[in-house]
């Protein structure tokens, strides 16, 4: 049978071989706490639920969908950007519904770009980007970032030829893999680069309501004349804990917003009615739901924290996402150190290397279990400390 190129030139799935030992491990009776996955384990809010139960009954909800998305969540997706951000959007022009950002962000890349031009990607960053650059025939270039300076872009040290090649430049903050945060300058900065080369920004927003304490994600859209030059995509999956319902949307800039509406429908026909119109019910909320949740992740992350540290890792406390990204132990690749961990203690974390180059010497550890596990994950890597594993 035929494949092509661009799917056999992908390079291989790494979390695919960390299953793979999960199930062996299972099979022999370990007990495997997975931390692997970026994906909240609790659940969708009930009056979520009940809207969708309300929804999926009448027959109307059961057509297509219109290819930009019901009328009725792209204006609440309006009303959430000027409610929460302080931000006016038009919904006919500069706003489309999504199956998801994940489907959103891919789309776009090939609707925006010709094969052989440039992205700007973040590394370390979502391993989507690069491999939709990939699929759209186009060249990924990382963006200069640094723990040092907490993974907040560096414009400055992109090469003059990079700027004058790159059609694209992503951006990801609350951050996945390191859930660096930032705060609205970063955004003027990154605006006004793309508007002096040309480039589009694109902002990831998929864990904006995922903070803790007085911290408050901010909006790229925030910037003023954002939209001449950006857009930003955003799910209801981290913040709504609606994973598995495949909803997002994309905002902003109404060419790229156009160009990315020709494309989706050509190739879909949006997501279901009855999950948009829960969906809209959801941005139009007081989100005390996503309030209770991000203090539900607070908790975890203060806990795996407080652990860490005690077990001697290196660790920076996060403001917000559901990840954080210790330093591993000296001695050990990011890949070495997470197969002993699930080798020798039963715990599946993602190794660095996954999200980019620059994630070399870090795992990214995923919140998504709850505060027991967290505690027998911690007791099993003090475990460690006593085999001598790691030096504290």
């Amino acid at each position: 049978m035929y494949v092509s190129n661009k799917v056999s030139d992908l390079p291989p799935y790494l979390f695919s071989s960390f299953q793979k030992k999960k199930e062996k491990l299972l099979a022999k009776g370990v007990d495997v706490i997975d931390l692997g996955i970026g994906a909240p384990d609790l659940p969708t809010p009930k009056f979520i639920l009940d809207k969708f139960c309300e929804e999926v009954q009448n027959p109307t909800n059961h057509r297509y969908s219109p290819y930009d998305g019901s009328a009725e969540f792209r204006e609440a997706v309006a009303y959430f950007y000027e409610h929460h951000y302080g931000v006016k959007v038009d919904p006919n022009t500069e706003i489309l519904t999504l199956i998801g950002s994940k489907e959103g962000i891919a789309n776009l890349i090939q609707a925006a770009i010709n094969p052989g031009d440039t992205v700007i990607i973040p590394d370390p960053g979502y391993p989507v980007y690069k491999t939709a650059v990939h699929l759209a025939g186009g060249t990924s270039t990382y963006l200069p970032l640094d723990i040092q300076n907490g993974y907040v872009p560096m414009f400055d040290q992109v090469q003059e030829q990079v700027k004058a090649d790159a059609k694209l430049l992503f951006l990801n903050y609350p951050g996945n893999p390191t859930a660096a945060t930032v705060e609205l300058n970063t955004f003027m900065e990154a605006i006004t680069f793309g508007k002096q080369n040309n480039i589009a920004i694109i902002h990831d927003a998929a864990y904006d309501l995922v903070t803790f304490d007085d911290y408050k994600s901010p909006s790229i859209l925030q910037v003023p004349h954002a939209k001449e030059v950006a857009v930003e995509f955003g799910s209801l999956s981290k913040s709504f804990n609606m994973t598995g319902w495949r909803i997002g949307y994309v905002v902003g800039n109404p060419t790229l917003i156009k160009a990315l509406a020709t494309l989706k429908s050509n190739i879909d026909t949006s997501q279901f009615l009855a999950i948009q119109k829960a969906a809209a019910h959801a941005l139009r909320s007081d989100l005390s739901e996503v309030k209770k949740h991000s203090a539900i992740f607070k908790e975890r992350m203060e806990r795996m924290y407080d652990g860490l540290k005690q077990a001697g890792f290196e660790v920076e406390k996060p403001k917000g996402s559901i990840f954080i990204w210790p330093r591993v132990p000296a001695g050990y690749t990011s890949s070495e150190f997470a197969e002993r961990l699930l080798e020798e203690a039963g715990v599946i974390v993602t190794p660095g290397t996954a999200f980019g180059p620059s994630g070399e010497g870090f795992i990214r550890i995923a919140l998504s279990v709850k505060l027991e596990r967290i505690d027998e994950v911690i007791r099993r890597l003090k475990e460690f400390i006593c085999k001598g594993v790691i030096s504290s």
